[in-house]
């Protein structure tokens, strides 16, 4: 099960191929080489990184 980084929630749904939402603090996450990167979506549905916001230990995930 997904846990939000940074919400710690466990209320996150799938969006796409390795692409999930929080529905707990609205950042969506994508999952590449074991590691969680979060973005927040802007006013113009662009991306913008919060991954400086997380240690490596809190972005490393295990299946």
């Amino acid at each position: 099960m997904l846990r939000c980084p940074n919400c710690q929630s466990i209320d996150v749904g799938k969006i796409g191929v390795n692409q999930y939402y929080c529905w707990g603090c609205f950042i969506e996450m994508t999952i590449s080489k074991g590691k969680i990167n979060t973005h927040q979506v802007e006013e113009d549905g662009s991306l913008s990184s919060l991954d400086d916001l997380f240690s490596d230990e809190d972005r490393t995930i295990n299946f």
